[in-house]
């Protein structure tokens, strides 16, 4: 993506509450807000414009960051439908300020923003399908930079379901930027992302716990859910990564790999045998 400068406006001088932003050289803008001042978001004059929007949070039953994404003519009229979903805690949501956003431009945004976030998997997507829309080769053209400009921008705005873990392919772009984590004859590789750690597809980790986990069980509860996720799946004497996993740090991705607690700083390496306590030194 091009270099750009975001423009955020606090109207109560917090982050955490109401703020737009912008783009610069960008027609676009977004309001986002907590639920508790779902009023206070919905009163602000761009809601009753056409745009996409999007509900964010956590789903109950697999604890996963989960969004809604939907579309309207009327931001305002459109989400009050969503209240009776207790799933979602922010609302984000865009418009045009040039208000040339019509039906079909914003159903074709929505409906290839649910098929992008399904596609990265970052997040639990609470529509049951997308509506999506034919658009004319230019207009389709257009609302592509749109979309462009609003993944640049969702990501200030605490909203990362369109960021995409790096891939093994592009870590090994450059050798050394690969990470190991090895324990009684197993090999785990991952690479340091902005939110963590990735550890990738074919990575392998231990089959049984530690008896010492259960002094703190919450490396025994993250590794169930991957299993039953199905992103752990085990060997004959082994666990096996299915896929690439995000980890919110390195020790929490060791300590999934070791079976109980682990200091990351040092159980992850590169390829010339340095940790990362020690590449974070030099």
């Amino acid at each position: 993506m091009a270099s750009t400068t975001i423009k955020i406006f606090l109207p109560h001088g917090d982050p955490k509450r109401l703020r737009t932003a912008e783009l610069s050289n960008w027609t676009g803008k977004a309001v986002a807000g907590p639920r508790s001042e779902f009023d206070s978001v919905l009163a602000r004059e761009e809601s009753s414009n056409p745009g996409v929007y999007f509900l964010t949070g956590y789903d109950p039953e697999s604890g996963k960051p989960s969004v809604y994404i939907g579309e309207a003519e009327s931001i305002r009229d459109r989400v009050k439908s969503h209240l009776d979903k207790d799933y979602w805690n922010q609302i984000v949501f865009f418009i045009s300020k040039d208000e040339n956003l019509t039906k079909a431009h914003i159903r074709y945004c929505e409906g290839r923003l649910i098929d992008m976030a399904k596609n990265v998997a970052r997040a639990v997507v609470k529509n049951s399908q997308s509506s999506g829309s034919k658009l004319p080769e230019s207009d389709r053209e257009d609302m592509e930079v749109f979309l462009e400009k609003l993944q640049q921008l969702l990501p200030a705005l605490g909203v990362e379901v369109f960021v995409p873990a790096i891939s093994k392919a592009e870590a090994s772009i450059l050798e050394n930027e690969l990470l190991y984590c090895d324990i009684k004859g197993l090999k785990a590789t991952g690479n340091l992302t902005p939110n963590g750690i990735v550890v990738f597809k074919d990575s392998q980790a231990v089959l049984s716990p530690r008896e010492s986990s259960a002094k703190y069980p919450w490396s025994i509860t993250m590794r169930n859910r991957l299993v039953e996720e199905g992103s752990l799946m085990a060997k004959e004497n082994y666990l096996l990564f299915t896929q690439d996993v995000e980890f919110s740090s390195p020790s929490a991705a060791a300590a999934v790999i070791h079976g109980g607690q682990a200091n990351g700083l040092t159980a992850w390496k590169n390829k010339a045998n340095k940790n990362l306590k020690e590449l974070e030194s030099e």
